[in-house]
């Protein structure tokens, strides 16, 4: 994941005069052209089909990257592509991007993303009220999964390739991740 040299701040207005797939995280611009592995486009599939099964009909749409979230709609330095991201306002969806932190964003880890994912994003949805976060690492073949409460990340866990996945928001999601970790 190269991140440009400039110690210059971007806004999104630049940033969407770019060619490729960029995030922006408080001006720093992340080149995400870099094509996933299958491993990560699978475990993305999966997911993704499990929570729009469960999100279907429950009232809240499921988006998959590249798709563009403006976690604050007065933060014109920031924007991201979360691999999943679960929106249950309609109102927060517009016709170029979604403004306003999801209730859900999952990222996949790969090699090239990983640190940022458990750092820079990690912090910057935390920060911005992002209710649930899940890390999914396809070589250990686990999913943390954080919860939102007083403002910061207070709960966590994990959950292994045989467990079944619980989300501390949604108390009726269950997800079994021998189904999501299978060959």
């Amino acid at each position: 994941m190269a991140q440009s040299k400039s110690n210059q701040r971007i806004t999104i207005s630049e940033i969407n005069e770019w060619t490729g797939s960029w995030e922006l995280i408080d001006g720093t611009p992340y080149n995400m052209t870099p094509a996933p592995t299958p491993l990560h486009q699978r475990i993305v599939g999966e997911l993704f089909f499990m929570l729009r099964t469960h999100f279907g009909r429950n009232g809240c749409s499921v988006y998959v990257a590249p798709f563009d979230v403006q976690l604050d709609p007065a933060d014109d330095y920031t924007i991201v592509q979360p691999d999943l991201s679960v929106f249950c306002n309609d109102n927060q969806v517009g016709e170029k991007r979604a403004k306003g932190a999801p209730e859900l964003i999952v990222e996949v880890l790969s090699r090239s993303t990983a640190l940022k994912d458990r750092n820079n994003k990690y912090n910057l949805y935390e920060r911005t009220g992002v209710k649930e976060y899940w890390l999914v690492d396809p070589t250990n073949e686990t999913i943390e999964v954080y919860g939102l409460s007083e403002g910061s990340y207070q709960k966590r866990q994990v959950f292994g390739h045989v467990d079944t996945l619980s989300s501390f928001v949604f108390p009726e999601l269950a997800i079994e991740l021998d189904e999501i970790f299978s060959d």
